[in-house]
């Protein structure tokens, strides 16, 4: 017998106003024990390894961390199918009991949690087998898997926990975790600084995420998300505002998006894997999740609405421009993927969270794809990063081409590909929102997405057609062909998942319906056919466009432009903007502090000063103890005439 809840569909969306009932369910046991296992196994594979891995051989290693893993995505898998039945709250254990308030660890399982489950650890099962290869003459393998795990883990928590506790402490800990990765090469200091970067500004978006917490427990004395989703009703307009405008404050940290954003391109000086894993499956989308579980919530707030929309947006639009002039590959797809994780902002903004999970899930799987086989890349040219000291690859290492062709191609929304329909998705929903300013938006977006395929096809032909100066076979450093072997079930993921949720025009929604129980979700946009099928061809015809175009200009690698290559390549100085803001005043108060205030005020001024005087009044007490009594009388007379003197002078007055 399992204490849990089952929520009706009116229930989970807030129709019913109340907290649910809990019902006693016997066939909700073994889903308890399914997701129990989806969450422990990740943790047991961290801990085993991180207590004895330094006592087992190099391959035992690798196959526990991966073992974990697949195991759990097979337990997500076995739970996929009960998801779309509803929503179940199941309660594993206390955690906190203080007086009246208790917190529980509990799952808030349903079909957004079980679709975010299943490809959190299919994607990172993949990524688990490539490291196995990439890592193969590293000597920190132990501490790297470990780490790796543990991400894995802590991103579970967030995908699947009920109570706004937990899912803080999976927030911190795939902070954590981002930073012990991203710096894990830790001895060279560009590496570590990447790391701290990267800590710091998360953590100013962790700070909003904490605040909103007291908010909650100050609003509901509660923090399970299921509760609050029920009693949103019970929020003014003002209040729903402040705490969803926090959330997006704490997702624009994780997900780097404006004004947060600068951390991910420098989050690369990681290993390539672990670029991966935070791109596709884990850190960045966890922002636009958190945003999905309680877009209740964010829907009470059309000026919420409005700016989240706004920041998704001209977030997609600003890494479009910043991806078209990097040189460092893995660069290239950083900002390619702040710019997508940009358009599942808008889609949330827009109020298609079914449009954002459908982008969420197919950037996963081609984005995973396009930074793993920019790691065999990486690995073939002795870990050289520089485009333009690339080409002829495609003759050199074909198989890598057509990974990298498959995955340039979803990521460009080429047409009846699985980035085709999610894209077009988001797009329609936000030129279909009765706000107009969702037009300019809607505008800025199609500009973003017409320049996703030119950086896309930039980064491919640069690396892949043939140059003269570019590298030779006998260039080439070999790397294990297994390397390869696990990207091809994601290239058939990423160039079929379109068929998840074709729209209306050509099949079924098959998404949209099963995440149909989701509060706030819309199964379709009901667009007009017309509008639809015009939206679509003439996106489809863009983009197409602007692939031949990028061919012949990138047929050689051109030059001049160099002001507007700097402009853009830097990120529009964002970095600058940050160090002579905020960084450039926070050194000149503390050089201040340290030598006005510390080192000549307290040290020279108080401490030193201090004991100078005594040392001088000291010195003058000294002369008065000369050893004749002549002398001590002479100070006793002079003493009881200075006390009388004060004496008289009180009286008298």
């Amino acid at each position: 017998m399992v204490r849990s809840a089952h929520l009706t569909q009116a229930e989970a969306c807030g129709y019913i106003e109340g907290p649910p009932a809990l019902i006693v369910m016997d066939n909700s046991a073994n889903l308890t024990i399914i997701l129990f296992l989806l969450l422990i196994f990740p943790l047991a594979g961290a801990v085993i390894n991180a207590l004895v891995g330094r006592f087992l051989p190099r391959r035992a290693v690798e196959a526990l961390a991966c073992a974990a893993i697949l195991a759990s995505l097979a337990m997500a898998g076995l739970a996929l199918a009960k998801a779309g039945e509803g929503t179940f709250i199941l309660k594993f254990f206390d955690w906190i009991v203080a007086g009246d308030f208790s917190s529980s660890f509990s799952v808030c399982y349903d079909p957004l949690a079980g679709v975010m489950a299943l490809m959190v650890t299919f994607v990172s099962g993949l990524i688990h087998l490539y490291s196995v290869a990439f890592m193969r003459e590293d000597e920190d393998y132990r501490r790297y898997f470990v780490y790796l795990n543990l991400f894995v883990f802590a991103m579970l928590v967030i995908t699947l926990a009920d109570s706004l506790i937990f899912v803080y402490l999976g927030w911190e800990g795939v902070g954590f975790c981002s930073y012990a990765l991203i710096g894990f090469w830790y001895r060279d200091p560009a590496n570590a600084t990447a790391g701290r970067k990267a800590f710091i500004l998360t953590r100013i978006g962790d700070a909003a995420f904490g605040v909103a917490l007291a908010l909650f427990f100050l609003f509901f004395q509660n923090f399970s998300i299921t509760y609050i989703n029920g009693h949103i009703s019970s929020l003014n307009i003002t209040m729903a505002t402040i705490l969803a405008l926090l959330l997006l404050w704490a997702a624009a940290g994780k997900s780097a998006q404006l004004p947060l954003s600068v951390w991910l391109p420098d989050a690369m000086a990681g290993p390539t894997p672990v670029s991966a894993l935070i791109h596709a499956a884990t850190m960045v989308t966890a922002g636009v999740y958190l945003l999905m579980r309680l877009f209740p919530l964010v829907q009470m707030s059309p000026l919420a609405m409005m700016v989240i929309a706004g920041v998704g947006a001209v977030t997609a639009l600003y890494a479009g421009f910043s991806a078209c002039t990097q040189t460092d590959i893995k660069r290239v797809l950083a900002y390619s993927t702040i710019s997508q994780v940009g358009y599942m902002i808008l889609a949330v903004g827009a109020g298609d969270i079914v449009g954002g999970m459908f982008h969420l899930l197919s950037h996963a799987f081609f984005k995973a794809l396009l930074f793993m086989a920019a790691g065999c890349v990486i690995q073939a040219l002795a870990e050289e990063h520089n485009i333009f000291k690339m080409g002829n690859l495609h003759r050199l290492l074909p198989g890598v081409s057509y990974l990298f062709l498959a995955g340039s191609l979803c990521l460009s929304a080429f047409p009846l590909l699985g980035g085709y329909f999610s894209k077009d998705r988001i797009l329609l929903a936000t030129f279909l929102h009765y706000d107009p300013i969702y037009w300019a938006f809607w505008s800025i977006a199609v500009v973003g997405a017409l320049l996703t395929p030119f950086y896309s096809f930039r980064l491919y032909f640069l690396v892949f057609n043939p140059r003269p100066d570019g590298p030779r076979r006998e260039d080439l450093k070999p790397f294990p062909r297994f390397m390869t072997w696990v990207l091809w079930p994601l290239m058939l993921l990423a160039l079929g998942d379109g068929v998840l949720n074709l729209p209306g025009s050509y099949g079924k929604n098959f998404l949209g319906n099963f995440l149909a129980p989701v509060p706030g979700a819309r199964p379709s946009l009901n667009a007009p056919p017309w509008l639809e099928w015009d939206m679509r061809f003439g996106t489809a015809g863009l983009v197409v466009v602007v692939i031949i175009l990028t061919y012949f200009v990138y047929r050689r690698p051109p030059s001049g432009w160099a002001w507007l290559n700097e402009l853009l390549s830097s990120g529009f100085y964002l970095d600058r903007l940050y160090l002579k803001l905020i960084a450039g005043p926070y050194q000149v108060m503390a050089r201040f502090l340290w030598r006005e205030v510390d080192e000549r005020g307290l040290d020279r001024g108080l401490y030193e000063g201090s004991a100078a005087g005594l040392h001088t009044l000291s010195g003058l007490a000294g002369l008065w103890t000369t050893g004749r009594l002549s002398t001590y009388l002479k100070m006793l007379f002079l003493g009881l005439t200075a006390l009388f003197a004060a004496l008289a002078i009180s009286w008298y007055w």
